[in-house]
């Protein structure tokens, strides 16, 4: 860190010489960069020529100095104040960049529709940036400085056309046609006349398209230098540097250097390819277009259609460069995509206009409904009720924009209000809070959905909504309702989107455990089985498997309740008790249809799992599923149902137990050294399992590791949450999967013609080169997947 430090900074235009204050220390600074984090610390290092500027924040028991590049920054501001002393005679021969001015009232107008309004005694402009030196009492000043690439406009005074003239912005004639047009339009300001060019109708936005197919190109280099944007020298260096990386773009390299801000970068070249720019405020929006882009699409890349032109979809988006969002875009739509440019605080309001408001805004709407009711008592309002209509919908696309495996639907008695919930990544967590005047109207609405009987309240319902019916998403939602206290009833939501599988090789299973089950499932005949709790993701790895399995050459028949994942090729049967299609009359009716594999959903009687021995014995492969904690668990479990253990031993392949453990946040996980001591701690949880306790076994097994885990230095990084935007303050996002394999080995079946204990069949499995549930996790944990706390919290043994 730099002890002293030079700021060679002007000073305002009308002080005398030297009555600045010595610049030479750290000083306390005020930064805001574009991304809205505000920084106060000490400024050590400032260099206007490199781009860069250091500042270091002190907390209770340390300092970090950070280094900050200019194309970060949006303002820096100086907090101690300087004194001003005027001279006595404005300068001869100053600078021609300085405005010498009284006090006056200043605007800056950012790029992102931000502005900031206060006094000044005056600016000063050198190359790319301005200083303003804001007025204080007792005629001191704080000094301000502004990279002029991150305003739209500013004004400092009566004279901004002078300032635009002067600071080579404008020229003097564009003044003057300004000037002479602004007497017309007393009611602008000249600098928004200036800047007022974007394209507010439909017939513009067409002939702009038109035009931008002879547009001539220009390079981006020139373009910035033509706009004074930056210096021939900046260019010059970062042409250099991307003679050593061709694979990195010119503009990228400006903005890594320091030297321009991404903002520009996207204007610039949006300008030169002729990209018209949409003030999408004003712009009419076809609402026909509208519902060809689903809402998901549209938040999660920030861009709104506008209409159709050519046939082709015109869709602003604030970065028309990036070519990801438009090919999401043409996939999802099957249409060719024009990209216009538009601000992207004004493309949210859009979406928000026409998708549909925040979910918080449409329960506020209701709140207003109710008070609006000066009669309005329990049940009596609409289910049918357009603000309801709405937020039912937006419930449900945003539960599957969320990720969300579940809502549930809460209301209370009396006047409490109906509280709805999402499940994500294992945790329910607290989405909205409705009038408990809506409670029967919420649930009857929900029942019409899926073709529910209204007026049966006292018993347990099942359902199933098709969402395509009621908003442009391709989803499936599996309802049960349930009566509690106080003569309210419970919905529970289950999505059931219906995705691809997740390939084998991406289900997190180590490389042992990879490789023997690929050598299970490689034999033609056989039982292979999946264990777990509910919602530990038994059958994604099912269909991973199938995935893997299917062939043109093999018939694979599927009973599942519900089906959640489709794939092309499988014949799959949805299980329905009321008319009799059982998992067990499935599987009797898949042997009389020429089956090489089978996979029913879950073995849950003696029924099912003895058809599914028979069948495994008959010459096909079988998959299923088990509620059971272990591995070893599932194999007794089975025996105690009733099956016959010679025919259960022949046809076993293997028990795959799983868990599903929260994954940390890959934005915002912060990474520690693990010390002798944690090494040693994990290493007596793991031998725990295999009563392994010596000094000598923690030694080898924490070498391994090391041997496994650890950097060139010999340590190993272990990571912990933090919490950001990203993940919710959560410091998790997304899961992954911790296996238990056990293998069918000959010592096994030994062991289930004996009908032995689970203790004798997990002895023999360790001993077999089985890894436990905590112990996959430990490893998992090494690996920086997640911390030992969600591991402990998934594993019970």
């Amino acid at each position: 860190m730099t002890d002293n430090v030079l700021l060679e900074l002007p000073t305002p235009p009308r002080s005398k010489p030297g009555s600045d204050f010595d610049n030479r220390h750290p000083e306390d600074v005020k930064l805001c960069l574009h991304n809205g984090q505000q920084i106060y610390g000490k400024l050590t290092h400032f260099s206007i020529d490199m781009g860069v500027l250091t500042v270091a924040v002190k907390d209770a028991q340390h300092t970090v100095t950070t280094d900050y590049k200019m194309a970060e920054i949006k303002n820096l501001r100086l907090l101690e104040s300087r004194q001003f002393s005027p001279a006595n005679d404005y300068l001869e021969g100053a600078n021609n960049q300085a405005m010498l001015l009284d006090r006056q009232e200043y605007e800056l107008e950012y790029v992102d529709g931000s502005k900031e309004i206060g006094e000044t005694y005056g600016f000063v402009t050198d190359q790319n940036r301005i200083h303003i030196f804001i007025t204080q009492p007792f005629n001191k000043y704080l000094h301000s400085f502004v990279p002029l690439n991150v305003l739209s406009d500013y004004r400092i005074g009566p004279q901004l056309g002078q300032l635009l003239v002067n600071t080579d912005i404008l020229s003097q004639k564009n003044l003057e046609q300004g000037l002479l047009h602004q007497e017309h339009l007393r009611h602008r300001k000249i600098g928004e006349y200036l800047t007022a060019n974007a394209i507010v109708s439909v017939e513009q936005l067409q002939a702009a398209l038109s035009r931008q197919g002879i547009s001539p190109v220009v390079k981006l280099g020139e373009a910035l230098l033509h706009d004074k944007i930056i210096t021939p020298e900046q260019l010059e260096q970062a042409l250099m540097q991307q003679k050593k990386d061709r694979t990195q773009p010119l503009g990228a390299i400006l903005v890594e250097m320091g030297f321009v801000a991404d903002e520009v970068i996207k204007r610039t070249l949006a300008a030169k390819l002729g990209i018209p720019v949409v003030d999408l405020p004003k712009f009419p929006v076809d609402p026909d277009v509208v519902r060809k882009v689903p809402e998901q699409i549209v938040r999660a890349h920030n861009v709104m259609p506008l209409c159709v032109y050519n046939s082709k979809l015109v869709v602003a988006t604030d970065d028309p460069i990036n070519r990801g969002p438009i090919e999401d875009l043409r996939f999802h739509t099957k249409m060719f995509i024009e990209p216009v440019l538009a601000r992207s605080e004004h493309i949210a309001a859009a979406i928000q206009t026409y998708y549909g408001a925040h979910i918080n805004d449409l329960a506020l709407e209701l709140d207003e409904n109710v008070e609006n009711e000066e009669n309005a008592s329990y049940g009596e309002l609409d289910d049918s009720d357009n603000t309801l209509v709405r937020l039912v919908n937006k419930m449900i696309v945003d539960a599957h924009d969320q990720g969300a495996s579940d809502i549930h639907v809460e209301p209370y008695p009396g006047k409490q209000r109906t509280i709805i919930r999402f499940r994500k990544d294992g945790d329910l967590h607290t989405y909205v809070e409705l009038p408990n005047t809506y409670r029967n109207a919420l649930i009857s609405r929900l029942k019409i959905m899926c073709n529910l009987d209204i007026s049966e309240r006292r018993k347990p319902q099942d359902g199933k909504i098709d969402f395509r019916k009621f908003g442009n998403l391709n989803l499936e939602l599996r309802v049960a309702t349930l009566p509690t206290a106080g003569g309210v009833e419970d919905v529970v939501l289950r999505l059931l989107s219906s995705g691809a599988p997740i390939p084998m090789d991406k289900l997190g299973l180590t490389d042992a455990n990879f490789t023997r089950i690929k050598k299970i499932i490689e034999k033609p005949y056989g039982l292979f089985l999946v264990s777990g709790p509910t919602g530990s993701g038994k059958t994604t790895t099912l269909h991973s498997v199938l995935g893997q399995l299917n062939r043109p050459d093999l018939k694979i028949w599927t009973a599942e309740d519900p089906i959640e994942i489709t794939q092309r090729g499988l014949r799959q049967v949805q299980i329905n008790n009321k008319i009799d299609v059982t998992f067990a009359n499935a599987m009797r009716a898949f042997l009389r249809a020429d089956p090489d594999i089978i996979m029913v959903g879950e073995m849950r009687d003696e029924e099912t799992a003895r058809i599914g021995i028979e069948a495994s014995l008959t010459g096909h492969l079988v998959l299923s599923t088990l509620h059971t904690n272990s591995a070893p668990e599932s194999i007794v479990r089975l025996l105690d149902i009733g099956l016959d253990p010679f025919n259960f031993a022949d046809a076993l392949l293997g028990v795959l137990a799983q868990r599903l453990a929260k994954r940390l946040c890959m934005k915002c996980k912060s990474a520690q050294e693990a010390s002798d001591a944690v090494l040693r701690e994990y290493a007596e949880e793991y031998l725990l399992e295999t009563a392994g306790t010596t000094t000598q076994q923690h030694d080898e097994l924490i070498a391994i590791w090391k041997n496994d885990f650890a950097d060139k230095q010999g340590k190993i990084t272990l990571y912990r949450p933090v919490g950001c935007e990203e993940c919710n303050g959560t410091g998790y996002k997304g899961r992954f999967g911790v296996h238990e394999l056990l293998v069918g080995s000959e010592a096994i079946k030994d062991l289930i013609h004996q009908r032995s204990k689970v203790s004798d069949v997990f002895s023999v499995a360790m001993q077999e080169g089985m890894r436990t549930l905590k112990q996959d996790g430990i490893l998992k944990t090494l690996q920086g997947n997640t911390d030992i706390g969600q591991i402990r919290a998934v594993c019970i043994r």
